[in-house]
């Protein structure tokens, strides 16, 4: 169980993690709710209706991690060869749909980093060497997320694209200063995949 999940009865998964881990990964996720941003304003109205149709940002964020958490809706593959027409009508049809649905989206990228330190949280006030992190499959799905998130944050810090570029990670000399940051990225990578396995039927 070391350093990887494995599937516990009724679809739940655990993890054996020490201190070291605890705080690493607990800080990463305080570190990614603080790029997302604040949930709902003080003032924000009473009435959830309301609030469920508030709009949000019609542009992408300018901060790379961000673009890379919240990306834009219609583009990808074959965008750049697209006319001006069909670019402007795409950034438009990117523009509605991030409008209505970034808001929720940052929500649930909130709510899942909450759920990893809560748990981890939970983890820590029992013993003071770390432990065995058991979870629901509910928790699992929310750690599978954040974990998702963590890494997308940090691959875009790298300037990962493609395999490509994560297969020149191992390269990299012990005195580069990315080598702690690509440790962290691989490591989540890892439990990432063990994760998934668990969740799979």
């Amino acid at each position: 169980m070391p350093g990887h999940f494995e599937p516990l009865p009724g679809g739940g998964a655990a993890v054996a993690l020490d201190d070291v881990e605890i705080s690493i990964i607990r800080s990463l996720a305080v570190q990614l709710l603080e790029l997302i941003g604040p949930g709902p304003a003080e003032d924000a109205p009473d009435d959830p209706l309301a609030e469920l149709f508030a709009e949000g940002p019609s542009e992408p964020p300018s901060d790379p991690v961000l673009r890379r958490l919240f990306p834009d809706a219609y583009g990808g593959p074959g965008s750049e060869s697209a006319s001006p027409e069909e670019a402007d009508e795409r950034r438009a049809h990117s523009a509605e749909f991030r409008r209505f649905t970034e808001n929720d989206l940052r929500a649930r990228k909130r709510e899942n980093a909450l759920a990893v330190i809560r748990s981890l949280d939970g983890l820590t006030s029992v013993s003071g060497e770390g432990g065995v992190l058991k979870l629901t499959r509910g928790d699992s799905e929310q750690w599978l997320s954040a974990l998702n998130d963590l890494r997308l944050a940090i691959g875009s810090r790298l300037e990962i694209v493609d395999e490509e570029d994560t297969d020149h990670l191992y390269e990299l000399p012990d005195d580069d200063p990315r080598k702690p940051m690509v440790m962290a990225y691989l490591w989540l990578g890892g439990l990432q995949e063990t994760l998934v396995t668990t969740l799979m039927p």
